[in-house]
């Protein structure tokens, strides 16, 4: 060997051990954990060095603690919280339910101690328990259970396809009974660094298996029936719809699928055609939109899996911020495939549809919407109870009552639903109270029931000539002036015609809801200024938003400029002979210069000719 190449081979060996003694030292340090992920990604060059510790941020939320840089490189939202935490309330009744069948009892934190305590306030019904627990157990036997942060070998195996940090999966592990594998999967490089050294901050790295992939090839990889997945959480930033063909493959047979599409803009009807060539449905821009885009969604999902002898039972689907969120699991069966066409719903007549959007005055069409219930409303029971009876278990617990409570109250056979105002905005009068309608309704004969997606949404199963009717004894009662009507408007046409139904608006007992009479929180207030979407660069966004503050004020004028400007015109109070301020007056007391005198005709005049030249132009 050369002297020069023996030099060269030295050198590397101690900057490898240099490299290995800081890695070494940052261990015990949460804030700056190595990255050891870089180098077997391909993600960072041979000599990149991680920032300081100063530059990282930790982040806690339910049993999970994550690191996150503080130029925010790998996507966080913390507004979607409320998102995790349902999803983790979701899953675990979902485990509860796939491993009960299996003989397995699962094991939630906070759970145990409510029991203990309710079986303490009763003795007698202790000593009734506890002969029975053992009629069914062989002696030397014990029953089988699952907790938290251990392996089920029996389990759920999930995936979390677009994990970003992996805050979802660490969560899951952290919280969820009953897994047997979660895989944290991102494209990014960055993202997976970040993921390792989380899941070993966490220590859930028996759990929780970092992967560096492309979603759609990963589920793609997975489509053996062996090999499925029992879980599937799609987070992305925008429109699943890239995701979905995939995943109704990937999942295994009465799998769940939690799909979340934050495009509300495409979904909201504010272009149609985008959403017909990412969802195969034609979305409207109406006061339903939220709930519509949950069933076209739906029907986007149900679409993908029949192409495969496949359908979807949805479990629980929700409106919430700025996104929706579906929880739908997926089963294999030609029979339910053939009939799936029943559930599709559109704006022709004589076909499932949402009575906003089949009116006898203004006819929208749009769709196909999925037109079946959007919940199983005994697994939402199942989840309200085991939230309500452990409060503590999420930060958002209150809302996810709420939410939940107001589902179990929706009509499950009524798609859509209408607002107070727009009812009354159509025809111009002033809008009746929440209570007031509903009872109207009800007397009527008619079911009614809130929305979980719309705060003054009405949700009836009475026809739009009935409703309209309501609305016609409503005026009545608050009169509208005809005759600033137009006659081609809506208003004019829809109070033209005498009511056949005559409403009674005297309150009732059980118009109001019992969600509502509670106080529960059932809609979730702005959490902080300008809350909402941001975009990718959200830095970039606050510095163009700062730089265009008052850039329409004008200047300030200079004082000794303003004052000659005001000495060229003459004082009306002076020629009056009223003016006492003398020299001290800002305007002239003298007579008027001819240029001063003939500015004002001069340019009356021009305005004169150019608007007459204007009103011949518009009379050619």
């Amino acid at each position: 060997m050369s002297l020069g190449r023996a030099v060269l081979w030295l050198n590397l060996t101690l900057r490898s051990a240099r490299r290995i003694s800081r890695a070494q030292f940052m261990e015990g340090q949460p804030q700056g954990l190595p990255n050891p992920g870089a180098m077997e990604n391909g993600g960072g060059s041979r000599g990149e060095e991680r920032p300081p510790a100063a530059q990282e941020t930790i982040v806690t939320e339910g049993a999970a603690k994550i690191v996150f840089p503080s130029a925010n490189e790998v996507f966080y939202n913390p507004v979607q919280e409320f998102n995790r935490d349902l999803t983790c309330a979701v899953i675990t009744e979902f485990a509860r339910i796939q491993l009960g069948a299996k003989g397995i009892q699962i094991k939630v934190p906070g759970e145990e101690d409510i029991q203990k305590v309710v079986v303490d306030l009763s003795e007698q019904e202790k000593d009734k328990v506890e002969p029975k627990e053992d009629e069914n157990l062989v002696p030397g036997d014990k029953p089988r259970t699952a907790a938290v942060g251990e392996i089920c070998e029996e389990g759920l195996r999930v995936l979390e396809g677009l994990a970003a940090s992996g805050l979802r999966s660490i969560r899951f592990a952290r919280e969820v009974p009953g897994l047997q594998s979660v895989i944290a999967n991102d494209a990014s490089a960055r993202a997976v660094d970040l993921m390792r050294c989380n899941v070993k901050l966490n220590d859930v790295a028996h759990l929780v298996q970092p992967s560096q992939a492309d979603a759609r090839m990963l589920m793609y990889q997975h489509q053996k029936v062996s090999e499925r997945f029992d879980v599937i959480d799609l987070d992305p930033y925008g429109s699943p719809a890239p995701f979905l063909d995939a995943a109704v493959q990937a999942v295994s047979e009465g799998g769940l699928l939690c799909v979340t599409c934050t495009d509300m803009a495409v979904l909201g009807g504010n272009s149609g055609e985008t959403c017909y060539s990412k969802y195969g449905s034609m979305a409207l821009k109406s006061r339903a939109c939220h709930e519509m885009a949950l069933r076209i969604v739906l029907h986007s999902l149900d679409l993908h899996a029949n192409c495969y002898q496949r359908f979807v039972v949805p479990l629980l689907s929700i409106s919430a911020d700025f996104y929706v969120r579906v929880f739908v699991r997926v089963f294999t069966g030609q029979a339910h495939v053939k009939a799936s066409a029943r559930s599709r719903g559109s704006g022709a007549p004589g076909v499932r549809v949402a009575p906003a959007h089949l009116c006898p005055v203004c006819l929208q069409l749009g769709g196909p919407i999925w037109a079946e219930p959007i919940h199983d409303l005994d697994f939402v029971g199942r989840v309200l109870e085991a939230v309500s009876a452990n409060p503590c278990r999420f930060h958002t617990s209150e809302r996810i009552q709420g939410v939940l409570s107001v589902v179990t109250e929706e009509l499950p056979d009524v798609p859509l639903y209408y607002t107070l105002d727009q009812l009354s905005s159509t025809i111009h009068c002033n809008t009746p109270s929440l209570l007031q309608l509903r009872s109207a309704l009800l007397h009527a004969g008619f079911r009614v029931s809130l929305s979980h997606a719309c705060r003054n949404a009405v949700k009836t199963d009475a026809p739009a000539e009935a409703l309209w009717d309501i609305m016609r004894c409503w005026e009545k009662e608050c009169p509208v002036k005809r005759e600033r009507l137009s006659e081609t408007s809506p208003a004019f046409r829809i109070l033209g015609a005498e009511p056949r139904l005559q409403a009674n608006f005297t309150i009732r007992e059980d118009a109001n809801p019992s969600s509502r009479q509670r106080g529960l929180k059932r809609f979730q207030v702005n959490p902080e200024a300008n809350w909402g979407p941001r975009p990718r660069n959200a830095g970039k966004a606050e510095e163009r938003r700062r730089l265009r503050q008052n850039k329409r004020k004008e200047l300030a004028e200079d004082p000794a400029r303003q004052a000659a400007r005001l000495k060229m015109f003459p004082c009306k109070r002076f020629k009056e002979g009223t003016c006492d301020r003398g020299d001290q007056c800002c305007y002239s007391h003298g007579q008027p210069t001819p240029e001063a005198s003939a500015t004002p005709a001069d340019s009356a005049e021009t305005s004169d000719q150019s608007s007459c030249g204007v009103r011949q132009g518009v009379a050619l």
